[in-house]
């Protein structure tokens, strides 16, 4: 037989680990480039979700810089204006202090979300390997 027509069983050992080496090095250069690929387009969502809440986030603020106007017109109906000034203030420290606190809970839990379709990948590479190392 030809060298290009040997069965896998007639190759040295040798041959065989240097192929496989090969191919392993191979493998992992390409779940590299496929986490850099997921991650980078979950970076430009990310990205442009942010920019969306920023936008949402500014015009909150000036609603709520007109409902806060507001509050204190309505108790200076009934009270000095200092005093509904002083009220409301008083409140918007306490929703500020509530707001901190919670988020900084949800920041203590938070962690970076993996690369999903590289993880899946290297799985099913794993378990390639696992059955043709047992064949």
């Amino acid at each position: 037989m030809s060298g290009m027509h040997r069965s896998l069983s007639e190759e040295p050992t040798g041959e065989l680990i240097s192929r496989a080496s090969q191919q392993i090095t191979q493998l992992v250069r390409e779940e590299m480039e496929l986490a850099r690929a997921e991650m980078t387009q979950k970076g430009k969502r990310f990205g442009l979700g942010g920019g969306l809440f920023g936008g949402a986030g500014l015009v909150a603020v000036l609603g709520l810089q007109a409902l806060v106007a507001t509050a204190i017109i309505a108790l200076a109906l009934v009270l000095p204006w200092w005093a509904a000034a002083l009220i409301v203030t008083g409140v918007l420290f306490l929703i500020a202090a509530v707001l901190a606190a919670m988020g900084r809970k949800n920041i203590k839990r938070a962690t970076p979300p993996p690369p999903q379709q590289t993880v899946d990948s290297v799985k099913r590479d794993v378990e390639e390997i696992k059955e043709r190392a047992q064949r």
